[in-house]
């Protein structure tokens, strides 16, 4: 009995002491383990609000001198909240595509990290490795490429697709992966004590990195990766970032609004934030102001790009999507920024060429190349994603919902002539399916001085011509963006010799002042006039005429004092053996087997000489394709107007298709007559200024 008694005892005792031991390794009302302060980054007590409503508890733990214990609570705050809404993303049905898994699992393979159109095997989409001896070589670039791929690696752009594909597979490798390659980013890359730089601490990659943070946040706040010590650490940064953005506001356009966007995301979704207010409040001061200045008044961005123009729009769109999902932390803060942007998104559906609206393979781009737009990025599913966002910001616009519906709902646009006459943009077309035919013409006005960082590119007077779902005509495109040191690839590139236009002794233009002349119609043609003063001593004027909505008719004037050699430029899409120059008619041809085909000749009161040489085209930075390329020469006196006409004539087979052209009147300011003969058929065009 004593033994019996004595074991009990001895039970009860150990017991006891076994439970005092567990309180000392347990959370107070709290399951885990309980580990020292010195794991957590205690600058997150400073920057974030403890009077917060639903982290009182955090503020007893931190009074309590547990930091461990209150960074978990306001971690476990973030897990549990429903008042703060980020409307980009949706964690009920979150969906991977099969690009995300590609770039999520090339990180984890060498560091093989992400970068927009950089591949070290472009056929699997595989991206260089950064690998350099088992660590990351953030400073890596690769042969040739230009220096957008530093700028665009420390933008993280593979983080958020890792992301998407850890919440649809639960796999915590993916987690772990970007935690401690953001570790290693941060150790590697610290903010600079100066200020900003080209490269890691750019306006443009710390906003994007915020961007990017605000919805990895949402995607990983429920790993158990994502330890409090992590949280503190990641939060420490993320108000790092913010703060920069603050401080150090670019200058002007896009970067300015990816900026705003930022800090406008960064306080609503965070308004636990001491400072959050302050992001908030900078970044919808900021987008208030530019929506009423960077958009021109027919509605074009004024970088006059088409990449920078579709992104802004979508920035704004996005920061209204957050303002309206939180309007309780918003509060009066304007953001509503609709009025400045209908006609901007008008602009995008302009710009859409036809083969949008059908699944069939094409022999296009869906949007023109022109200046610094990347053709590549704006896929029909990117294109349709924006029209639909388009529709829900402007309900009544049935345009729009044609183009977000592909054509079954809505109102078809019409086919008229469409003229965005402050930017200098011009679109003729005959309708908007497949086979339609469609001329867009460029001849942008910029204050911008011709330099190479410089997102308008001298090639005012250019144009594309689309016809049954080929390009005949592609703009040059842009393959490489400047770098510290050659900047051969990019000048090569931004030649205005290489785009549709007049140039003078194959030199660059130096003004792109474009004006327009004419935009008119009559019984017979479509008209556009346009000029620019391209040289101090040359300016070129260009007549297109779409005839019976079925051709196209190019008068081009070179006027002026110059004298020397007057260059007109035709680069060809591409085809080794379909494209056939014939230099002595002055002219080309297409000989593709599917009967889409297309006869170029030129004519002039002057002697003229054609000569080919290598063209290329690039739709997307580094790949390039070989094209033909020609050029008409004629030579011009001081006292002379050097004047063409070029027929540009849709055919399925070449064939024997006889064309001829003549002016019926001397050059004047005042207009053009000229008659046309096809196969027999007189044309008698003309134009009064």
């Amino acid at each position: 009995m004593k033994y019996y008694i004595y074991v009990c005892i001895t039970f009860l005792l150990f017991s006891c002491k076994k439970e005092d031991n567990r309180k000392t390794i347990t959370n107070s009302g709290n399951s885990g383990v309980v580990k020292p302060n010195s794991v957590i980054n205690s600058k997150i007590f400073e920057l974030i609000n403890l009077n917060y409503p639903g982290l009182e508890k955090a503020k007893s733990l931190y009074e309590a001198d547990k930091q461990y214990e209150a960074a978990k609570a306001i971690l476990e705050y973030y897990r549990l909240r429903t008042n703060v809404v980020n409307p980009s993303i949706s964690l009920i049905n979150v969906t991977a595509t099969e690009d995300d898994k590609l770039k999520a699992d090339f990180a984890l393979d060498n560091f093989r990290f992400s970068v927009n159109n950089y591949y070290e095997d472009a056929n699997k989409k595989m991206p260089y490795s950064l690998n350099n001896g088992g660590k990351i070589n953030w400073l890596f670039q690769p042969t040739g490429a230009d220096n957008e791929y530093q700028k665009q690696l420390h933008r993280h752009q593979w983080f958020v697709p890792q992301a998407k594909v850890y919440r649809t597979t639960q796999n915590e490798k993916y987690i772990q992966s970007w935690i401690n390659v953001y570790k290693d980013w941060l150790i590697q890359n610290p903010m600079p004590e100066t200020g900003t730089n080209t490269t890691t601490w750019w306006q443009l990659q710390v906003a994007e990195r915020v961007m990017g943070q605000t919805q990895l946040f949402d995607y990983y706040k429920n790993s158990t990766s994502f330890t409090p010590e992590w949280f503190s650490e990641f939060m420490v940064h993320f108000a790092e970032h913010s703060d920069f953005l603050v401080k150090y506001p670019y200058s002007e356009g896009n970067i300015l609004i990816s900026q705003g966007s930022a800090l406008a995301f960064a306080g609503v979704l965070f308004p636990e934030f001491k400072k959050a207010s302050e992001w908030m409040n900078t970044g919808f001061n900021i987008l208030d102001k530019e929506v009423k200045t960077q958009f021109l008044e027919d509605g074009m961005h004024y970088e006059l790009d088409f990449s920078y123009h579709i992104s802004a729009i979508a920035d704004f769109y996005e920061v209204m999507k957050l303002a309206d999902a939180n309007k309780a932390i918003v509060g009066n803060v304007s953001a509503n920024f609709n009025s400045y942007l209908h006609k901007a998104a008008q602009v995008v559906m302009n710009f859409t060429y036809p083969n949008y609206f059908t699944t069939t393979a094409s022999n296009s781009q869906f949007v023109p190349g022109f200046n610094d737009t990347r053709q590549s990025s704006w896929s029909r599913s990117v294109l349709n994603r924006n029209f639909t966002r388009y529709v829900e910001m402007f309900p009544d616009d049935k345009e729009l919902l044609y183009m977000a519906s592909y054509g079954k709902n809505g109102k078809m646009p019409a086919a008229s002539p469409k003229a965005f006459t402050t930017s200098g943009y011009y679109m003729l077309r005959n309708g908007w399916d497949r086979l339609s035919t469609m001329l867009i013409l460029s001849n942008n006005y910029s204050n911008d001085a011709m330099q190479i960082w410089s997102h308008k590119q001298p090639d005012n007077g250019t144009f594309e011509l689309y016809h049954k779902g080929r390009n005949f005509f592609p703009d040059a495109g842009v393959f490489a963006y400047t770098s510290d040191g050659n900047n051969s690839a990019r000048e090569w590139y931004r030649q205005t010799r290489v785009h549709n236009t007049m140039t003078l002794d194959n030199k660059n233009i130096t003004n792109a002042k474009g004006k327009s002349l004419a935009v008119v119609s009559n019984n017979q043609a479509e008209i556009v006039v346009t000029e620019n003063q391209g040289y101090t001593n040359l300016k070129h004027r260009r007549y297109v005429f779409f005839v019976n909505k079925a051709f196209f008719v190019l008068v081009d004037e070179g006027i002026g004092a110059a004298s020397g050699t007057v260059n007109l430029n035709f680069n060809l899409c591409e085809g080794e053996n379909e494209v056939i120059v014939s230099a002595d008619k002055n002219g080309a041809h297409t000989n593709f087997s599917d009967g889409n085909n297309m006869i170029m000749r030129t004519f002039a009161n002057e002697s003229l000489t054609t000569l080919l040489f290598n063209g290329k085209v690039s739709y997307a930075p580094g790949i390039e394709f070989n094209r033909k390329a020609y050029t008409v020469n004629m030579t011009k006196s001081a006292g002379q107007t050097a004047r063409y006409i070029t027929v540009l004539y849709p055919i399925s087979q070449a064939g024997t298709t006889q064309i001829n052209a003549s002016f019926t009147q001397p050059f004047q300011e005042t207009g053009v007559a000229l008659e046309v003969n096809i196969d027999g058929k007189i044309y008698n065009l003309n134009c009064n200024l």
